[in-house]
């Protein structure tokens, strides 16, 4: 059969008897990438999404180089055009008033391809690599809409509610869910079947307690304000401020937004009911320790009197899996915290390695679960050289600029005097917190000099 008849014929499969190759439960991030991936290889796909409106959402805004470059491997470096994105050239931390900039490694082009390099005898100064900060629904709609141009991919706009088990054996062969009929209001019973169901419905995901025996630990809330038209300390960077409250971030998504996300950990005593809430804890205590040029527009989000939006900041490990016909990928199987900003980078490496793995050349039918099975135990092991050094760099950050003791603020100093040495004290964290290194080896090495750094530190002092 000719691709084109092929395709008609498993689009109509798709549209009228709900049966695909795969069955994709939710159209974000992680969703919209795998299911194009797969239909670039010729799989049948159908991509299940609740809600179809454009998301509003107040993290996945700033993408690591090392994720620009997976998402490009995919074909889908597009889906950053058009959407006011701004260049992130590296990071600056402010501590305590005193500022370091961190730019991503100039020798980092070889492994990012087009996203940066090295010169090619041209002549040509090398460029640093860039990652994208943009608002995150208009980057998913961009996703959403380029799985919409592929025939091998039908969306649909449905709520699963639940996996469907053979009689027989315990493969998962497909999906449960409800339709509002457009004309009656009402919502209605549908079913979907696929070789695989792929679970990825986000950090709050209703499927992960069946299929993953960790629970998600959450230890603080990132609050969220829009700053407009705000002079950044940094131009095209990412930026931490350090200072007497836990960490706080400010990043521009538009060419007149800047998002800023402010830590506020559990029990804070300045942010009870009794001291007078999260605003007064914004006011009182993270406003003075912002940049001076920042703060009116602090001040200006601030007037309208609400709570800032807020999310959970989790924690959850990665997980393998071993029910045949379904795998739970995505923020539903591995969380760190957004202090780092590696979570998309993260979704679309693991994309990347999982597609190969699925690839017809190596499983011609996705029905062959013990194939699928090996695949996914392969799949767990590769995604460590990047995920690994993406989860440990999150949560060791966060302990450690998020401190409230002394020994932690002495690692804090060392760190922040490691930073203003320069040359590899710089390329060589940046480029693990950017995805541009995938060598945990470097991690250990960074910990360690930081360490006897900060020993160092406290020795001259005392």
């Amino acid at each position: 059969m000719p691709p084109s008849a092929r395709e008609a014929a498993n689009e109509q499969r798709r549209r009228l008897h709900h049966e695909a190759d795969v069955v994709v439960v939710g159209a974000g991030i992680f969703g919209c990438a795998i299911a194009f991936a797969l239909a670039r290889q010729g799989r049948s796909v159908l991509l299940l999404e609740r809600w179809l409106k454009e998301p509003d959402r107040i993290v996945g805004e700033l993408l690591q180089p090392g994720g620009v470059a997976a998402l490009k491997k995919l074909g889908l470096g597009d889906c950053l055009e058009g959407i006011d994105a701004i260049p992130v050239t590296g990071y600056s931390v402010i501590y305590y008033g005193q500022a370091v900039g961190i730019p991503y490694p100039l020798n980092a082009g070889a492994d990012l391809g087009s996203t940066g390099g090295d010169t090619k005898g041209n002549g040509e100064k090398p460029s640093r690599p860039e990652g994208r900060c943009f608002h995150h629904g208009r980057f998913i709609n961009q996703l959403r809409q380029a799985c919409a141009r592929e025939p091998n991919i039908t969306i649909v706009e449905t709520e699963v509610t639940k996996t469907i088990t053979g009689t027989h054996n315990p493969q998962v062969l497909g999906v449960e869910s409800t339709t509002r009929n457009p004309k009656t209001g009402l919502r209605e019973k549908g079913y979907y079947f696929a070789h695989l169901t792929i679970i990825c419905d986000g950090y709050a995901s209703n499927f992960r307690k069946q299929y993953i025996n960790r629970k998600s630990v959450v230890k603080s809330r990132f609050y969220a304000l829009e700053l407009i038209d705000c002079p950044m300390p940094t131009p095209n960077y990412g930026i931490v401020i350090l200072g007497e409250s836990a960490p706080v971030l400010l990043y521009q998504i538009g060419t007149h937004e800047t998002r800023a996300l402010i830590d506020v950990p559990e029990n804070t005593p300045t942010a009870s009911p009794a001291a007078g809430g999260v605003r007064a804890h914004l006011r009182n205590v993270v406003l003075p320790s912002l940049p001076k040029q920042v703060q009116p527009c602090v001040e200006a989000a601030l007037a309208d009197g609400k709570i800032p939006r807020s999310m959970p900041n989790s924690w959850l490990p990665p997980s393998t899996q071993t029910e045949p016909g379904v795998v739970v990928l995505g923020d539903a199987m591995n969380m760190r915290h957004p202090l780092t900003g590696g979570g998309m980078t993260v979704a679309f490496s693991d994309v990347v390695i999982l597609s190969s793995l699925l690839s017809p050349e190596r499983i011609p039918q996705l029905g062959d679960t013990a194939a699928v099975r090996r695949a996914m135990k392969e799949f767990h092991w590769r995604r460590k050289g990047l995920s690994s050094i993406i989860n440990i760099l999150a949560q060791a950050l966060y302990s450690l600029f998020a401190a409230n003791d002394s020994q932690l603020k002495a690692l804090q100093r060392g760190c922040f005097a490691y930073f203003q040495k320069g040359g590899n004290c710089l390329d060589g964290p940046v480029g693990l917190l950017g995805g541009i290194i995938h060598q945990p080896m470097v991690l250990v090495y960074h910990f360690f000099a930081v360490a006897l750094l900060a020993i160092w530190l406290v020795i001259k002092e005392v």
